[in-house]
This record gives structure tokens, sequence and C-alpha cells, in this order.
């Protein structure tokens, strides 16, 4: 069954961004000049994702109100002839087609993709974390739903990392499969210490998932942290019969992926896309390298 439905966990409190996240969704920090957000629905939407549900929390509604339609802007902007912002502000509304469910607790990514049962039903849907931005000229998602397409199951996408930073992520145990690509998960393990994880593979935030994860997510307790762990959950399928669920795979990824969860990479990813910018590159970069000097002198 093709893929059309992607699932946003959009409920966090974004307490590492304090004191800006107080009253701002952290989804809504710019990122240049555009939320982080918006450009996690445009990668969906890319991928042939027309269908998109995002799970919030409270103090979210900025999240509604940026994809929804800004009747008396629009107006504003087109009076005055201004059609490049006119078409700015109409872009993000006409995305897809969006829709929000409230986690309500935050009992962790596990449970926030239980509150999607409803809407996905018995379809294969995609989760794409908010803190993970994959430049959209490395067309990750679009990959692993056609690995889901060939193949069935559920797929996950995986970086290697250096051992002293596997810790921080899910780590899998793969076998190789006939395409480079493309491995067979074997085992899961959430954030283990170094010396105890099964390899340097790092499950980052883009999945495409079977609805057999809706059982498995039920049939588990809390795990680390007290949280209902999604990788707990996919660890379950990759045990079962292949007949109940089609096992898990990964798609291992090796393009440009932007962290803007963690404060010095958020200013890394918006000085990187920046300077990659036609209209800011070329001056922010000239003024970068002067910065840089200066700083080396002193």
């Amino acid at each position: 069954m093709r893929v059309t439905k992607a699932v946003i966990p959009a409920a966090g409190l974004g307490t590492r961004f304090l004191p800006a996240t107080k009253a701002t969704p952290k989804e809504m920090l710019p990122v240049v000049d555009k939320p982080a957000i918006q450009y996690v629905v445009e990668e969906a939407a890319a991928a042939g994702l027309t269908d998109v549900l995002m799970v919030t929390g409270r103090n979210k509604r900025a999240l509604e109100d940026h994809f929804d339609r800004a009747v008396e802007l629009e107006r504003t902007l087109e009076a005055k002839g201004d059609t490049e912002r006119l078409d700015l502000v109409r872009h993000a509304s006409g995305l897809a087609r969006m829709h929000y469910v409230r986690q309500g607790d935050p009992l962790g990514l596990g449970h926030a993709v239980l509150c999607a049962e409803q809407h996905v039903a018995d379809q294969p849907f995609a989760v794409l974390l908010g803190d993970d931005l994959i430049d959209p000229r490395d067309p990750l998602l679009t990959r692993m739903a056609a690995v889901r397409e060939a193949s069935g199951g559920s797929v996950v996408a995986l970086m290697e990392v250096p051992r002293d930073q596997i810790h921080l992520y899910g780590c899998a145990a793969v076998k190789p499969t006939d395409q480079p690509d493309v491995v067979e998960i074997t085992d899961l393990v959430e954030k283990p210490a170094a010396d105890e994880a099964p390899s340097s593979y790092a499950v980052i935030g883009r999945y495409v998932l079977d609805p057999a994860v809706f059982g498995a997510i039920r049939s588990i307790g809390p795990g680390r942290g007290g949280e209902i762990q999604l990788t707990d959950a996919l660890r379950q399928l990759t045990a079962t019969d292949p007949d109940l669920g089609g096992g898990v795979r990964g798609v291992v990824f090796s393009g440009r992926r932007y962290d803007t969860g963690d404060r010095l990479d958020y200013l890394k990813a918006v000085i990187r896309l920046a300077c990659e910018r036609p209209d800011l590159g070329p001056e922010l970069t000239a003024w970068l390298a002067d910065f840089v000097a200066g700083q080396e002198r002193s």
C-alpha cells in the first residue's frame, strides 16, 4: 500500500531552548526566515504525503495558526501588490491537508505515535520528528517509502555516528541486504552506553511504519526515562513473525541532516542554510570570514 499519511509529534516542551520557548512552541523557532516545523511539512509533501497529522500539546496553537489561512494578512499584502510575500504566506497553508490531535500527557514518543492510531487506521504511515531537518536535496523519505512499498514492514532511517555519541540515540543491530543502502534490523536498543551498543548505526527522526506498530506499542510498558519508547515497540517487531508486521529494515542515510533540537547545532543549521541562500549567502559568508579572522587575531 502506498504511503500517503504522515504523523509529526510536536507536543514537547522545548526546555533546552528556555526562555525562548516559554510562550512560543520550539517548532516555531525560525531557521533563517521559516519556522523549523515548516521544513518538516515541506519534506513530507515533497515525498507525496498529502495527509499530515500533528500530535500537539498545550500552548501549541501557533502551529495550527501557521498552517491555516491568514486572510487579513493576505488581503493586506494583496492590496500592496506584494506578491512575493503573499506567495510565501499562502505556501504554508497549501502544503497538505493538516489535522491535529493533542497528546495530553507527555508519555513519550511511542505514546505520541499511538495517539495517531484512529487517524491512520490500517494504513502504513510516516513519522517525522521536528528536531531533525533533512535537506530537500537528499530525498530520504522518498527512498524509505519505496523500500516499504517493495518489501512491506517498517523502515527506519539510520546514520553512522561516532561511538562516543551513540548514547544519544536509539541504536540498531543490522544485517546487510542485497541493496547497499538497506539493512535488516535484528535488534534495537534505546540510548545504549558506547561499550554496550550493537553497532554505530543511530536511529534518526524518520520512520515509515506498518500499522502493526500500534499493537506493539500497547503491549510494552514504560521504558528508558519512564516513557513509552517507540524503539522498544520496533524492537518487538524485529522479533515477531514476518507475517505479523513484516519485520524492520533500515535505510542508511549519508546526506545532509540538521539537528535543531540542540542549541549549538541549531545555530549551525541556521548559519549553514543561510550561507547557501543566494540572497543571503555571499554577504553572510564574507562577514563570517572577517568575524572569524578578527576572533583569531584577538
